[in-house]
């Protein structure tokens, strides 16, 4: 979580002291604010906090793509999984396992 007390940085500190700051994403894994004249410009984090940040947004899509379809499923819509796959099966001529 942002701390706008200690992660909001003027673009040229950053430039002054990259090694420092980079430093301090990889420690506390916040990301800061870089700003150019006073305005926010760029959020700038460490490469593993980037990547936990996409498995949780990849996380929360799936689960709002889930509930979707059980709303469907729900409201009537959509048809059982196993008439799904006869219909895949006979449309692709694929033989019924075993």
């Amino acid at each position: 979580m942002l701390d706008i007390s200690r992660d909001i940085k003027p673009l040229s500190s950053f430039k002054r002291d990259s090694v420092t700051l980079i430093g301090h994403l990889k420690r506390t894994g916040r990301p800061v604010v870089l700003t150019i004249n006073g305005k926010a410009e760029v959020v700038v984090q460490d490469a593993k906090s980037y990547q936990r940040m996409l498995e949780l947004v990849d996380r929360a899509e799936a689960v709002v793509g889930i509930r979707r379809g059980l709303a469907s499923m729900k409201r009537g819509e959509g048809i059982p999984a196993e008439k799904a796959f006869d219909k895949l099966r006979n449309k692709y001529k694929i033989p019924r396992g075993k």
